[in-house]
């Protein structure tokens, strides 16, 4: 029998022990379904177990046991907008990826898409655009002209829109049919139809690269930054830190109550920023993915620069919660902060390698 690990909640709580030891149990057994797999990984994580210590116990990988994990919460928030019964029978034992790339939606708009998704019968490559484009369409405070909030009107704007910035005839049909393949409303049918016809090609003004920053060397001028959390945040949240005064020469910091510190290399760009703030998150909350490895990421914020230019990400509010976004045209939502800096940790080598410095001196 397995013990708790160390870094576990109340160590010598039998109860806890035993009921982590059964939810292993049920894992490395794959029994019941993907949905209370992920479950269990997330009681497994909150009780002090990690991930490679769940790996060795069950067999489930690290990515794997996060797909599951999210998946399901994902899945959770579907019943409670309610979806079909033939949609919900599906996902309850199949469709972990799927529902993982879900995950930035808010709640109505998962339900929304799941059921569309499972309409057309998409995998998780195609769902990838189906998300992204009702993301995108959710930042819209006017619909655009043709389109409803229909999922499906929002996936056939967004091939609209590159149908329109396409100068490839073949590649132009080509999105054109799936424009009229998710299209919902007629007044959306019609506006995809006018691109048979309408043969204008409006330029496409590319996204700009996204701010990453390693960390490699060690500045000598550090920045200390307050923190506001951890996604997920409301605006309140970010609103409430306050604006950070530093005295000179030494950049020293005085605050009085409860507050989180990070320090970072004294990198221009954070010098020169007015009202730095950290939030923590991971990468692939960002609209453009870029990178192939997922991981902890920290994002500084410049609260002070809300005038919207195209080579920026911006925070806004999405429902309820903090969200990141680019956008190509200047947006009719409130912008609360740029993103300056995304910061990944720094590369660790194997420990073991650099006990023995010569094995790397090469």
């Amino acid at each position: 029998m397995t013990d708790l690990p160390p870094n576990a909640q109340n160590p010598e709580d039998n109860v806890t022990n035993d009921v982590a030891q059964e939810l292993l149990r049920r894992l490395r057994q794959k029994q019941g379904n993907w949905v209370e797999w992920g479950g269990a990984i997330a009681s497994l994580l909150k009780i002090g177990y990690n991930p490679q210590e769940i790996f060795e116990a069950t067999g489930f990988e690290p990515i794997q046991q996060n797909q599951v994990v999210v998946g399901s919460q994902v899945y959770n928030s579907l019943e409670k907008f309610g979806v079909s019964e033939a949609t919900r029978s599906h996902y309850t034992t199949r469709g972990s990826d799927v529902l993982y790339e879900l995950r930035l939606l808010t709640q109505e708009e998962r339900a929304a898409a799941a059921e569309l998704i499972f309409v057309h019968k998409l995998d998780a490559d195609e769902v990838k655009e189906v998300a992204k484009a009702i993301k995108e369409f959710s930042y819209f405070r006017t619909l655009p002209e043709g389109f409803s909030a229909h999922p499906g009107d929002a996936v056939a704007h967004q091939v609209w829109k590159l149908a329109r910035q396409n100068a490839d005839l073949q590649q132009r049909s080509r999105l054109i049919a799936k424009g009229l393949r998710f299209a919902h409303t007629p007044a959306a049918r019609q506006k995809i139809e006018q691109l048979l016809t309408d043969f204008t090609t409006v330029p496409q003004r590319p996204a700009p690269i996204l701010p990453f920053y390693r960390l490699e060397f060690e500045e000598q001028l550090p920045r200390i930054l307050p923190v506001v959390g951890e996604l997920p945040l409301s605006r309140q949240d970010l609103q409430a830190v306050p604006i950070l005064t530093e005295i000179e020469p030494f950049r020293l910091v005085k605050f009085s109550g409860e507050q989180a510190w990070i320090p970072l290399p004294g990198w221009q760009v954070l010098l020169a920023a007015e009202d730095p703030v950290v939030i923590l998150a991971n990468s692939d909350r960002f609209p453009i993915q870029t990178q192939s490895q997922i991981g902890p990421v920290v994002v500084v914020i410049d609260r002070a620069q809300r005038e919207w230019d195209a080579s920026s990400y911006f925070v806004v509010e999405n429902g309820d919660e903090l969200d990141f976004q680019w956008f190509e045209t200047e947006p009719e939502i409130p912008l609360l902060g740029q993103i300056i800096i995304i910061v990944r940790p720094k590369k660790i080598l194997d420990e073991e390698l650099t006990k023995d410095s010569w094995q790397i001196d090469e």
